[in-house]
């Protein structure tokens, strides 16, 4: 018998808010009625959603229960202990305002009302999200906010540099296209049936937090997979143009190999579970109950620090296994590596004081820091040096930005004009679907004009293989050392 497959767009349709418990139901049916029909699958759910209250209890489904009653939970001025949201906000700036949707704008608001808020930003390519809007930048005193941090924990951008000619992307399409596939697995829950050693994978935070124990083997199993979503593995020219470029490369044209995933299974679990318990010791008005937070001088908020930090740590080790795999299978070295992350938090200091600055969707942009920008499967990524400018918070965007949402995209968007969007850029396309074509997304290039006081061009990156959830593997050539997934 085949084993469940539930989306989250499945668990949606029959009534599911979108917000955390959306992938705790996703992770409970496929880990504990695996075996049921996709139809008895959702009729569970459905059964939890209309009476959470007579789940409570449940050794399975209790977690979907808890999330569901928080979520239909009274406005916090109507609870005794309720901790209201300041009247004025904390000062924020926003770049590149005339690109940002009036949700992303609201949600910027509550944000900066928060009691433990300092300061905060939004990039120029926020959209609403849930909590904090992607795009945000949130600073804050003596307080860790998971939902703010995000779900997929340390989702990252990764670029490897190699001394070849981008013209041999063309004329050895097929041989790169092979090793994009053998080397990593796309699609949620997805795992190879062999251990890839890293030493992320021994780290005493599986032994010393109770609730990481259990997840240690599915951190294993994941190593080195790349998820799904707006995920990716691609090929691509590199085009170095600033000669002071701190990675010493000469102006010219490289190939690159650039990644973008992040924790896996391993930061949703962590990101789901401590969401759920900052909504229950700090309870604020239903607007903004998902920027509950945990104080960090408490043993749960130093415990989240410590989980987070761990799955950063693994999605780094996620993205190196990629790349080492791919750049052994090509027979290069790469001459460079450049990597930053996002949906994460950080201590940092802000006028004199330490302070958490949670970046959900933003690139670290301090002094002279590199990192990645990304436009879309067809639109060029921008390689930057921060700027370390102090009204973003030593930030800036994470990408293009969505224009749309995926599902306006699915029923706007067809797949003859992704098919001719792609072949007007000469960009072949492994999986990958309408929700992430092109037209979704905001123009990079005016994205990247609303931060030019945030970040230094150095070089740009021009997709040309792309590799995304959705390709089916059998259609391409296995290496005979490959390691094939479940």
């Amino acid at each position: 018998m085949s084993k469940l497959k539930l989306t989250g767009k499945q668990i949606r349709a029959i009534g599911y808010e979108e917000g955390p418990v959306v992938s705790v139901a996703m992770h409970t049916m496929c880990t504990y009625f695996k075996h049921h029909t996709e139809e008895d699958a959702l009729q569970i759910l459905k059964d939890v959603l209309a009476t959470p209250e007579n789940y409570l209890t449940d050794a399975k489904l209790e977690k979907i229960a808890n999330l569901l009653r928080l979520d239909n939970s009274p406005p916090s001025g109507e609870l005794e202990g309720a901790i209201p949201l300041n009247e004025k906000g904390v000062e924020y700036n926003i770049f590149g305002a005339k690109h940002i949707e009036e949700g992303a704008l609201l949600q910027m608001q509550i944000a900066a009302k928060l009691p433990v808020a300092v300061a905060g930003a939004l990039m120029p390519d926020a959209h609403q999200g849930y909590g904090l809007p992607i795009g945000g930048v949130l600073a804050t005193k003596n307080a860790i906010i998971p939902y703010a941090v995000g779900v997929d924990i340390g989702c990252r951008m990764c670029l490897s540099i190699f001394s070849i000619d981008p013209d041999e992307l063309k004329k050895r399409e097929a041989n790169f296209q092979r090793e994009l596939v053998a080397s990593t697995l796309f699609g949620a829950g997805r795992e190879f049936s062999e251990r890839t050693e890293h030493e992320v994978l021994d780290r005493k935070e599986f032994s010393e937090i109770n609730f990481l124990q259990p997840l240690q083997h599915k951190a294993l199993k994941q190593l080195g997979t790349s998820g799904s979503g707006n995920h990716f593995v691609e090929f691509g020219k590199v085009e170095i143009t600033d000669a002071t470029n701190p990675m010493g490369l000469p102006v010219g044209n490289y190939v690159g190999l650039l990644s973008h995933s992040g924790s896996r299974g391993l930061g949703a679990n962590i990101a789901n579970h401590y969401t759920q318990i900052a909504m229950q010791k700090t309870v604020l008005p239903k607007e903004a109950k998902h920027l509950a937070w945990l104080d960090m001088d408490t043993e749960v908020g130093m415990e989240y620090w410590l989980a987070m930090n761990l799955a950063g740590d693994y999605a780094s080790a996620c993205h190196h296994t990629i790349h080492a795999k791919i750049a052994k299978a090509i027979g290069e070295k790469p001459l460079a590596m450049v990597e930053n992350h996002h949906n994460f938090a950080w201590k940092e200091m802000y006028n004199g004081n330490e302070v958490i600055v949670h970046r959900k969707g933003a690139t670290p942009a301090g002094k002279n820091v590199l990192g990645i920008i990304p436009g879309s499967m067809t639109a060029p990524g921008f390689i930057v040096k921060g700027k370390g400018e102090v009204s973003s918070l030593n930030s800036a965007s994470h990408g293009a930005g969505r224009k749309m949402s995926r599902t306006k995209a699915l029923a706007n968007i067809t797949h003859d004009a992704l098919k001719r969007e792609l072949k007007d850029h000469g960009v072949k396309l492994i999986g990958g679907g309408l929700d992430e074509a092109p037209f979704a997304y905001k123009d990079i290039l005016e994205v990247m004009q609303s931060q030019t006081m945030l970040v230094d061009v150095l070089g740009k990156f021009h997709p040309a293989i792309v590799q995304m959830d959705g390709s089916d593997p059998r259609k391409f050539r296995k290496r005979k050392d490959e390691v094939v997934g479940e």
